[in-house]
């Protein structure tokens, strides 16, 4: 339905992309509805160890852990199942399965390591999650690992198919230490990193000069 203020701006939509290295066309996952909120947790990783003088010093960057809960609805695709026969034969099935993807190993490299057991070989394929980059706007664009999926099916087609469900995602932002540089997820976090530091230049909020005015140093 459009809008009925037709100058209001677009909302950008969130989502994650998902790369199978050392695959470069991604996998989109591109939310229908976006969170109403999102929950982020920093902790600092604290150097073990040290002496006097060592109180603030870090071993590398903080850990960082972003929850969501995304909605899925099949309702309007239903509407019109003439313009989407997708969703009126699988319902929300092939997002799910998108979703579900984040956390399990590349299918060609299972069926192979299954293929190589089978055979007696010692040698074994490394199997990898793809690499997910949540996109939250133009200036929020992180690696993550899936550490959770919880994926809670609200309703049904006669066929039992899902077609209103919701996901509750808990990312891990990987980070410099957690990627090796010949990952572009390396290049993605330090653009990040980068960008914070430019932003936290801009910070003007509240009155700084009165704070400044009471500080011994």
């Amino acid at each position: 339905m459009a809008s009925a203020y037709p100058r209001s701006p677009k909302v950008l939509k969130g989502g994650i992309v998902a790369y199978q290295l050392p695959q470069l066309v991604p996998t989109i996952i591109a939310f229908q509805y976006n969170p109403d909120e999102v929950s982020r947790s920093i902790q600092s990783r604290g150097a073990a160890g040290g002496g006097r003088g060592d109180a603030n010093r870090v071993d590398g960057p903080p850990t960082e852990t972003i929850s969501m809960s995304v909605d899925i609805d099949a309702t309007d695709q239903l509407e019109k199942p003439d313009q989407n026969s997708v969703a009126v034969d699988n319902g929300l099935h092939p997002v799910i399965a998108s979703l579900e993807r984040l956390v399990y190993p590349s299918y060609p490299l299972v069926i192979a390591n299954e293929a190589l057991a089978f055979a007696g070989s010692a040698f074994i394929l490394a199997e990898q999650a793809p690499l997910a980059l949540l996109v939250w706007g133009p200036k929020r664009v992180l690696p993550v690992r899936v550490q959770s999926l919880s994926i809670r099916e609200e309703a049904f087609d006669q066929k039992l198919n899902p077609i209103r469900a919701r996901a509750d995602l808990t990312l891990e932002v990987l980070t410099y230490r957690d990627l090796d540089v010949g990952n572009p997820g390396y290049w993605v976090y330090l653009a990040a990193f980068t960008q914070k530091e430019v932003l936290s230049t801009l910070n003007t909020l509240g009155d700084p000069g009165g704070i400044r005015s009471m500080l011994p140093i």
